[in-house]
C-alpha cells in the first residue's frame, strides 16, 4: 500500500515514503499525504527535528510517471507540494538516502538541510534524459548546494554521483554504512542535538540562517542574529543550563 509513515523516536520524527514496489515514486495522493506528515510534525511539540526516508530499494524515483505525463501546471504543483512541504519545514530536516534519488526524489533530498547516505544512494536528475524540463526548484537548490559546475554536469551532462561522490562534492554530509535501518539509526543519532535542545530555539536558529543566507554584508547577520539571542539569554532553559555549567567547572 502506498503511504507516508510517521513514527516518533525521543523528540526525533521519521517520515517514510513507503511504497517499495514502485521504488517510492511520487503519487499526488503520496505528495498530499507528505503534506500532512510534515504539518504533522511542526504541529506536535514533542518534534524537534525530522528525518526524511524511502522504504527500500529506493529513495525516491521521482514522479510517478503516469502522473507526471498527465500533469499540466496545476497537478506538476501539487506534485511539487510534498518536496516544497519539507523545504519549508521550521524544523531542522535530515534525508537518509539509501538508495537511488531521481528528479523529482532528488529534490525530496534536495529539500532537507542535510543529507546522510547509505552505500547504494545514488543521486540522478535525469530530468534531460526523460526529455522534460527540470521543475519543482531543482536546478536553483541544486547549485545552491553544490555549486554551478556540478550542478550542470548532472542536470545537462547526466552524471550521477554515487555515495562517496556526493559527499565529496557537498551534497550528502557523510556515508554512513550498514542497512536501511542502520542509516536511519544514524539520521536519528545526528538529529540528536537539536532534538535535545529546546524547541523554540531550534526553530529560532533555523529562521535566522535562512535569512542570513541571502544577506551581503555581516553587519546584516549580526543584527539579524542580536534580538533572538537576547531573547534566547533571558529564557528559563538558558539560565538553567548556564546554572548547571557553572556548577560544573565550580565541582558543585
Amino acid at each position: 500500500m502506498a503511504e507516508v509513515l510517521l513514527e516518533r523516536a525521543d523528540r526525533v520524527a521519521i517520515v517514510t515514503v513507503h511504497d517499495p514496489d514502485r521504488r517510492n515514486a511520487l503519487t499526488l495522493d503520496l505528495s498530499d499525504q507528505l503534506v500532512r506528515a510534515i504539518e504533522d510534525c511542526e504541529r506536535d511539540d514533542g518534534v524537534h527535528a525530522v528525518v526524511v526516508t524511502g522504504a527500500p530499494p529506493a529513495f525516491c524515483a521521482g514522479a510517478d510517471l503516469t502522473a507526471l505525463g498527465e500533469a499540466r501546471e496545476e497537478g506538476l504543483r501539487r506534485i511539487y507540494a510534498g518536496f516544497l512541504a519539507v523545504a519549508g519545514c521550521a524544523l531542522p530536516t535530515i534525508a537518509a538516502v539509501g538508495g537511488a534519488a531521481v528528479g523529482a526524489g532528488l529534490n525530496l533530498a534536495l529539500a532537507c538541510d542535510v543529507r546522510l547516505v547509505g552505500a547504494r544512494a545514488r543521486f540522478d536528475a535525469r530530468f534531460l534524459q526523460l526529455g522534460i524540463h527540470p521543475g519543482g526548484g531543482m536546478t536553483w537548490m541544486l547549485q545552491r548546494l553544490v555549486g554551478p559546475q556540478t550542478a550542470t554536469a548532472m542536470t545537462l551532462f547526466g552524471q550521477v554521483l554515487d555515495a562517496d561522490a556526493a559527499v565529496a562534492r557537498g551534497l550528502a554530509w557523510d556515508r554512513a554504512d550498514g542497512g536501511h535501518d542502520e542509516l536511519v539509526a544514524s539520521a536519528v543519532e545526528l538529529a540528536r542535538a537539536a532534538a535535545d535542545a529546546p524547541r523554540g530555539l531550534v526553530r529560532t536558529i533555523k529562521s535566522s540562517m535562512r535569512t542570513t543566507a541571502v544577506l551581503d554584508e555581516h553587519a546584516q547577520a549580526v543584527d539579524t542574529e542580536l534580538t533572538p539571542q537576547a531573547a534566547s539569554i533571558g529564557t528559563p532553559e538558558f539560565q538553567a543550563r548556564l546554572a548547571a555549567m557553572r556548577a560544573r567547572i565550580s565541582g558543585h
